[in-house]
């Protein structure tokens, strides 16, 4: 994921996106592609770690790569498309938000979310505001010419899979 402010990249991020890959078929578990815009926010102030149910925070806080359970954790960024092919975003329930399994990040293997390590959804919580532009592109953000900008000033810039 790349951070783009004014028309300049930023920071770019690790992330993990479906396993079942891109599209937005309503119950198909893909991540959609296409513009969004934050619609909402969930977890200000919440510790890094906590677990989110229903967009409620559960009093439990987990640490990264804990054992057993895979739930939400430290920040929500609800998305809702902007065109036609992804207008049904918001309904999906698709979300950017923080996982305890981070040793998956880079690897596809949400269940249709736009999956982050916990230190990584913070920080981009604090940048985003509601209303903040999300562009989901199919393929490397290398192609992109804010991508290629970004990793031509970092020379450790390598996205992961899943991006």
């Amino acid at each position: 994921m790349l951070l783009v402010r004014k028309g300049e990249p930023v920071k770019a991020y690790s992330i993990s996106t479906s396993k079942f890959g891109l599209g937005s078929k309503r119950g198909s578990k893909c991540t959609p592609i296409g513009r969004m815009e934050v619609a909402k926010k969930f977890g200000r102030g919440a510790p890094s770690g906590a677990v989110f149910k229903s967009r409620r925070r559960t009093g439990e806080v987990i640490r990264p790569d804990a054992p057993g359970r895979d739930p939400i954790v430290s920040r929500i960024l609800w998305l809702r498309g902007k065109q036609s092919r992804n207008s049904n975003t918001y309904g999906r329930y698709i979300y950017i938000h923080g996982t305890p399994e981070e040793r998956n990040i880079g690897h596809k293997a949400s269940y249709g979310c736009i999956r982050m390590k916990s230190r990584d959804v913070i920080d981009l919580y604090r940048q985003l505001a509601v209303g903040s532009q999300v562009h989901i592109i199919r393929g490397s953000l290398k192609r992109t010419q804010a991508g290629q900008a970004y990793a031509a000033q970092n020379e450790s810039y390598l996205p992961a899979a899943g991006n």
